[in-house]
């Protein structure tokens, strides 16, 4: 009788050191992807989606349709949406950043029209008394008192566009998710709970991450808290 091989490679074992150790370039440079797409698309997304919630605060009747329009993008399911883009963007990474940041539209408008609609009014004419033109009144008063609501969007924003960059493993450009992938075709059960486990640390990171410093720019609600 053959005795089982001492490598836990050869073994196929789900928890295999020697995995992390013979493929730690390819692990970093799955990371690496993963990271630099996740964060394209989220500021990408918060560099759109801020003028969007202005607008829809300041006329009424542009928040349904924003709204309505950010929603029903959410409801694409990922392989169409990306399908949909394949025409414009090709089998790119822009493909992949392109149909994560549609999709976190619709957390960061609602959320940061939601803290824009939070902010008292007695505040606003507070400021208008002090001489704050639309502008100044937008940037020093409005958007900082706005920012627990949008902040609360962005992390869940963030945390859905590190899972969702795995489904760019189809057009070769998913970070973690092209291990994942290729270890599912071949039933190479280390490399798909390594990247799987990574891909849970990164938005738990990403996530702690926003939350401290959401922390630090908003001393005022740990008074309140208080």
């Amino acid at each position: 009788m053959t005795a089982p091989p001492d490598d836990c490679l050869a073994r196929n074992e789900w928890i295999c050191g020697a995995y992390l150790s013979t493929r730690r370039q390819i692990l970093l440079d799955a990371v690496a992807q993963h990271l630099q797409l996740t964060v394209i698309a989220v500021l990408v997304g918060l560099v759109i989606a801020v003028p969007l919630a202005v607008l829809a605060r300041r006329w009424g009747w542009a928040a349904g349709p924003v709204l309505a329009a950010t929603t029903v993008l959410y409801t694409v399911p990922s392989l169409a949406m990306f399908s949909l883009l394949l025409p414009v963007y090709g089998l790119s990474a822009a493909l992949v950043v392109a149909g994560l940041v549609l999709y976190s539209l619709t957390l960061l408008v609602r959320n940061i029209l939601a803290g824009l609609r939070a902010v008292p009014d007695e505040t606003r004419q507070a400021a208008r008394g002090l001489g704050y033109g639309p502008v100044r009144l937008l940037l020093t008063v409005e958007l900082p008192l706005a920012v627990p609501a949008a902040m609360a969007g962005l992390r869940i924003a963030t945390v859905s566009a590190v899972s969702l960059v795995t489904v760019g493993a189809i057009v070769g450009f998913g970070g973690l998710g092209n291990l994942i992938y290729a270890g599912m075709n071949t039933y190479f059960k280390a490399q798909v709970l390594t990247a799987s486990v990574l891909c849970v640390v990164i938005a738990v990171a990403a996530d702690l991450l926003l939350l401290g410093a959401q922390w630090l720019i908003t001393p005022w609600t740990r008074g309140a808290r208080g």
